[in-house]
């Protein structure tokens, strides 16, 4: 699926942590750099390489903050929701195709299983880290 995923939206000029980022941000209605790159759960320095890429492809606008003008306030844009949205439906088609052998009640069990097997990872690596 990952593979099958890359290779839909390359043709869009999308790596998947594009695509997580425009929905994040299409979710949030727009948030601060700094809350995009705690979402997203990555460095501040990469946040904005990847709102650079973003940025050049006028998916995303930065704007100063009115709060607080050191801070901006990433927005999707009128193109970017529009990509976001082609994404999705070329995920949506790859999809199909990789899991078409599955019948739908069969998909939904799939679904079901992954959210449970991922919904305590977070949990788990915590525990272990402190020695547990």
């Amino acid at each position: 699926m990952r593979l099958r995923s890359e290779s839909v939206l390359t043709p869009l000029g999308l790596r998947p942590r594009h695509l997580l980022a425009l929905t994040v941000l299409r979710n949030a209605g727009g948030m601060s750099q700094q809350a995009l790159a705690s979402t997203l759960q990555i460095d501040s320095t990469n946040v904005v390489g990847l709102l650079n890429d973003l940025e050049s492809a006028q998916l995303v606008e930065r704007r100063r903050s009115p709060e607080d003008r050191r801070r901006h306030v990433v927005f999707l844009t009128e193109a970017g929701m529009a990509r976001l949205h082609e994404a999705e439906c070329a995920l949506e088609t790859a999809e199909d195709e990789v899991l078409e052998a599955l019948q739908p009640n069969e998909r939904e069990v799939l679904y079901s299983l992954l959210q449970r097997a991922t919904s305590g990872w977070q949990i788990i690596c915590s525990a272990n880290e402190d020695g547990s």
